[in-house]
Formats: structure tokens, sequence, C-alpha cells
């Protein structure tokens, strides 16, 4: 196959190839990394065996993600503080004309589905990220993963049942989340505790990964009280620091804070019946390297 028909046939793929291995890993730059070596592996193979190409891409994605995964998991367990995601900017474009795919899409790279993702194995994960966000067929996946299709399909039913019952119930409505979330920034901007605390559900909970090297709670921060305080004693004088821009993080608004131009932290909230129930927040400089110059 002519080298130009091998870069076609893997740009064509490249975007839904990001997408799983970003499920997967939960890091842009880790997501990067796996679709690069599933290029050089691309290259390498003899044309002869690669009968379908978006199989045999899909295929060596996975099991590479697979493996960096369980890598990354041991490393967690040495984190500094709450783990979350790397957050990426969300633009489905034309891979996703209708609204009940986009939706779809942007669930499955929400935050709070990832951090759940996180409880599954390996295998489970990827039998969840291929058929659920992706929708391949369980023959397909089973073929990804050199498994019978019986076997992906017990994965599949017990990864469902983990990422429902682990999942929070939240509102999915982007206006809404978008009005809340700007009334969020005045309230906390305007110093108010009384407005602030108005916005937050009674069990709300704040959850800050800063990896150790910047500011962000250790621990998961628990109710409104708590949750209302920390934030008005920190939003004190941000407001002569930071530079706030809008825009949309796996698949919901955000904010992005910037000092002197640099990603500093980005916030994000869950919505639930109008109130705040969780808040996000990502201080890790390491975490933060994809949005610098947005």
């Amino acid at each position: 196959m002519p080298t130009d028909t091998l870069t076609e046939h893997f740009e064509e793929h490249r975007p839904m190839l990001l997408g799983v291995a970003y499920r997967m890993l939960g890091r842009a730059a880790d997501a990067e990394d796996v679709v690069q070596e599933a290029w050089l592996r691309w290259t390498a193979e003899d044309r002869a065996e690669v009968r379908e190409p978006r199989a045999f891409l899909v295929r060596i994605t996975t099991r590479l993600a697979i493996d960096r995964l369980r890598q990354a998991q041991a490393r967690r367990e040495s984190y500094v503080g709450p783990w979350l995601p790397e957050p990426v900017v969300t633009d489905f474009g034309p891979t996703a004309p209708d609204t009940a795919e986009r939706a779809l899409l942007a669930d499955s790279v929400s935050l709070a589905v990832l951090v759940v993702l996180e409880s599954l194995s390996p295998l489970e994960r990827a039998v969840f990220v291929l058929r659920e966000a992706f929708g391949f067929p369980y023959a397909e996946i089973a073929t990804a993963l050199d498994r019978s299709e019986a076997a992906v399909r017990q994965l599949a039913g017990r990864a469902r049942r983990h990422v429902d019952e682990g999942k929070p119930r939240y509102d999915v409505d982007p206006a809404e989340r978008r009005d809340l979330t700007e009334r969020f920034l005045a309230a906390a901007a305007g110093g108010d505790l009384g407005d602030l605390l108005a916005l937050l559900a009674p069990d709300v909970r704040l959850v800050g990964d800063s990896g150790g090297k910047s500011k962000a709670p250790l621990r998961i921060i628990e109710s409104a009280d708590k949750v209302g305080r920390f934030l008005h004693a920190t939003s004190q004088g941000a407001g002569e620091i930071f530079e706030i821009r809008f825009l949309e993080l796996n698949g919901a608004p955000a904010l992005l804070a910037l000092v002197d131009g640099t990603p500093d932290s980005v916030f994000q909230i869950e919505v639930l019946d109008g109130r705040v129930q969780c808040v996000y927040i990502i201080r890790n400089p390491d975490k933060l390297q994809a949005l610098v110059g947005l």
C-alpha cells in the first residue's frame, strides 16, 4: 500500500482512535502517545495481514491503551490528593451531527464518568468505552481484545453495572449548566457568602486536583457550608489576579482561570435540580498544558 494511502487511512480514523485512548487513560498526552505508537505499528505491518484498517487500528490502539493504563494505575496509587482526568476541549463537529449522538459522546467524556471509569479493570474499561461510547459490536470488541464474544458480553454487563452504581445523577442541559456556572462565578467573585451558599446543594462536594504541585484541597470537601466557606475564602482578591474565560471542556461549560496568560485553574460544576452538586477544580499544571494558548 503506498505511503500516502497509509496516511489517508490512518488520518481518517485518528479522531476515533484519540477518543478511545483518551477515554481509556484520562490523559490527552498519554492518548497522543498511544496513537503515535499505533501509527508506527500501522506503517510497519505487513499489508497482506490487514484486511480491515479500522478494525486493525482499533485493536492496536486499545491494546496499547490497556498496557499503559495498567502502568498508570500503579502510579496513581501514590498520587498526591484526589485524581481527576486531564480536561480537554470538546468540539465533536461533524463526527456527531445528531443531537443524541453528541450527547452520548459528551457524557462518555465527562469528568464524572471518567472518574467512575477509574474503578473498572483495564479490560472492563476497554469494553465499556468501545461499546458504550463508540457502539462497536460485541464481535468486533472480542476480536480487538482477543476474548470470546461471551466473555466480552460479561465484561460489558459488569462494567455497565459499576458505572450505573457509581455515576452520580446530574442534569446535562448545557444551557442550564452555563447559566448556573455564570451565577456561580458571580457569587464567588462578589464575595457574598450567602449568595454562594444559595447555589449549593446541601450535600455538595468539592474535588480538587493539584497532584501536590499547587495549592488545592488534599481531600474532598463535603457539605454546602464547608464548600461555600472554602470558595469564599479562596476567591477574595482573586478577581485582581485571574483572567476568566468560558469554554467547553469534557462536554460541558467550564471556567478557565489564567494568570499572565498562563492556565492556572479549571473550574467545572455538576448540576441537579438547579443547584451545584459537585465542584471540580483542576490545578495540576501538567494537566493544563493542552489549554495553553486558548
